[in-house]
This record gives structure tokens, sequence and C-alpha cells, in this order.
């Protein structure tokens, strides 16, 4: 039976971030597999991780910077080796190197860290971002460790060109995995525009681009509430700190709510889910649970980046003050509009973020490199420079000599 080593970054939290959601989507598209799978992390244990026993998972705490993970990998021997996140790699990448060579390594980057952190400090900054931003150390790490693995794990379609087309890297290196979504248990009719009131956002409050939003919406929130007086904006995230329970304002409609035990119940509450994204990468899972439960919403260009393939998003796109605040009002306050909306939810889940299909062609892809992974290694000839030994050995060669004639 194949073996699967899955090693995250955190403990999985489904309920708590689209990222958590999405790496159980993955190790459940494994286990269907009929393939025994173990998730191994350094990180603590949370409140909200995942019971992965329940589904099967074997898991594993093991270390940072210790030999005792060489033991661990070389017992386990696992087939397929999945990183999650390029720290991960960088981490244990080698050591799975020199004691499971013929493991395939896939690498799951979530979203690219180096796209976030460039937009990030070019907002700080209050400017586009530019080149040099995004050709950052930051991104030089996370691209060797995309070049370093077999198959790189890709959620963003806007984030495939960037990797393409401005980074060079090889096609065959590449998998565009979007969220999977089971279609067959999506809802075939939520709440009518007249069963729903007020609007939402929701997001993990540790995820600075979440964050952000939510003092976004501080300045938004008060505009909006002019034109509809009855209206409350109701925030949701896990781990909320002092300073965003500190924001909550009854009198002003602003509420700040905190966990929300199952998003897609809570946001079918909702007329509208307002997310105005100003940084960040990857796809948005608030905006796919919006979708799923046909609550149109209001972003930010970049909120839909990557997400709407072209085709009519279900909500309203604006990027400015004024466009993000006439948006949110035409949308609570025009029935047919919203009904439109509404509709457009199912045109972009059924053909983009089918898990069927998505899983699928993952597993082919797998397939397939496993049963060429020596031409497929030979045709990545810059991954294998990176992981010689030689790249550094000149520089800490002399470090130590240097070191060493100074005692």
């Amino acid at each position: 039976m194949k073996k699967i080593l899955v090693i995250g970054y955190v403990w999985p939290e489904p309920k708590s971030s689209a990222a958590g959601s999405h790496m159980m989507s993955i190790l459940r598209l494994f286990k269907q597999q009929g393939w025994l799978v173990e998730f191994a992390t350094p990180a603590q244990t949370t409140e909200h991780m995942a019971d992965l026993d329940s589904e099967g998972i074997s898991s594993q705490s093991i270390e940072l910077n210790s030999d005792s993970f060489d033991a661990y990998v070389a017992k386990y021997q696992p087939d397929i080796v999945l990183f999650d996140r390029f720290m991960m790699e960088e981490q244990f990448g080698w050591r799975v190197e020199n004691n499971c060579p013929d493991a395939l390594k896939i690498l799951d980057t979530e979203d690219l860290q180096c796209l976030r952190h460039a937009r990030h400090q070019a907002h700080k900054s209050k400017r586009e971002m530019t080149r040099s931003d995004l050709f950052s150390d930051i991104a030089k790490r996370e691209i060797a460790a995309i070049l370093r693995c077999d198959i790189s794990l890709i959620i963003s379609s806007f984030e495939m060109s960037l990797l393409l087309e401005t980074f060079k890297v090889d096609t065959t290196l590449l998998h565009h995995l979007p969220f999977m979504v089971d279609l067959a248990m999506l809802p075939v009719k939520t709440r009518s525009y007249s069963e729903r009131k007020h609007f939402m956002t929701i997001g993990n409050f540790r995820h600075a681009p979440n964050w952000d939003v939510v003092l976004y919406l501080q300045e938004l929130w008060p505009l909006i509430r002019k034109q509809i007086p009855d209206a409350e904006l109701h925030i949701y995230g896990s781990y909320p700190p002092p300073k965003a329970t500190a924001l909550n304002n009854s009198k002003k409609g602003f509420l700040i709510k905190g966990w929300a035990d199952d998003a897609l119940v809570t946001m079918e509450q909702y007329r509208v889910c307002i997310a105005p994204i100003r940084f960040g990468a990857g796809i948005k899972g608030k905006l796919l649970d919006a979708m799923i439960m046909q609550t149109p919403s209001v972003t930010t260009s970049l909120g839909s980046e990557g997400m709407d393939f072209g085709e009519i998003w279900p909500g309203i796109v604006a990027d400015d003050v004024a466009g993000v605040v006439a948006a949110a009002v035409q949308l609570y306050n025009d029935e047919p509009a919203w009904t439109r909306a509404q509709k457009n939810c199912n045109t972009l889940l059924a053909p983009h973020y089918d898990s069927q299909l998505l899983g699928e062609k993952l597993i082919t892809n797998i397939r397939a490199t496993e049963h060429n992974l020596a031409q497929h290694r030979l045709h990545n000839f810059t991954g294998a420079m990176l992981k010689h030994h030689s790249m550094m050995s000149t520089k800490y060669m002399s470090q130590w000599i240097a070191e060493k004639n100074r005692l």
C-alpha cells in the first residue's frame, strides 16, 4: 500500500481558515485512493485542529533542526512526501532527499508567500507593487523550493501565469489545484433576498490581509450605513485579538462576532458578503463559501483574482472607497440585481471547483510523474543544481576556516 507523508506548517484547522480546509481536502483525496496517510508537523496543537484520527489519518509530532526526523522518515519510508508551504520544504526537504531519495516530492504552496509579501510591502508604503518588491529574498527561497520539488500545487490561475511567465518555471513542475468543492453536497436552494439581512465578512484574524479588511471596513462602514441605516455588519473569524474585539460597536452596527461554528450555515443568513481585500495572494475561501451558499459578494479585483476565470462575478467588483460603498448599497437594496448575482454563483462553481474532476487530474499527474520520475528529474536540471550540496559549501567552508584562524 502506498504511503504518504504530509509535513504540515500547522495542524489543519478546516473551520478556521481556507488553507486548513484545502489541506483536509487533499488529505481526504489521498485516503480515497486507499493510500496510508500520515500527517507530521513541528507545530503546537490547537483548539480548532481537525480530528485526524477520525479521518483514518495518523499523525506525528516532529522537531525542527533535529536528526530525530532522519530516523523517523527513514523508518516510515514514504512513497510520496507533501510539504505544506515552502518553509517546510526548506527545513525537511534535504532530509527527505537523504533518506528517501526515490520518494515523489510535492509542494503545496497554498498561496505564493512572495506575492503576498510583496503586495503587503507595497500596501504599507501606499504604492503599486514593483518588480523589486516581487523579486525578494522570500521569492528566491520559495521559487527554489518549487524547483527542488517534483510537483508544486498552485491554487490560483493568476499565480500559475506569474510562475510561468515572470519566474520562468517549467510547466511540468506546476499543477493548478483550486479549492475542491463536492458539487453533490451543494444546496439546491438557499434563503431568498427577503429572508436575509445585514452584511458579513469572515476570516482568521491572524491572517494579515483579513485584519486589513477589518480596518478598511472601519472606514467604509459609516458611508454604507448612512445610506442603509438599519443594516449591520457582522465580522466573523477565529482568534480575534483584543484590538479586534475593542472595535465592536452595537450602536454603529459594527459587530465583531468572532468564531463561527459553521461558516456555511452562517453565510446563508446574510444578504451580502463584503470583502474589500487590498493585498494578499491565492484565492479567497470566504468568497468561495459565499458562492456555495449563493450569497452575493462585494470584493476587489484582487479579491476575485484567480477565481472568476473571465466569467461574470456573482456580485460586484470595485477597487476604491466610492466604488465599494456604491456596490454594497446597490447589491443590498436592489433585489433584481441581487437575484442575478445569486444565479451566477453556480456558473462559476460547477466548471471550475468540482472536487471529483480536480482530484482525478491531480492523481493522474501524480501517477504519471511517479512512473517517469527519473526522466522528470533529468528534465529539471535547475532543481538538481539547487539540491547539490556545493551550492553553499564554499561560503561555509570559508567561514569555518576564518573562524578556525581567528581562534
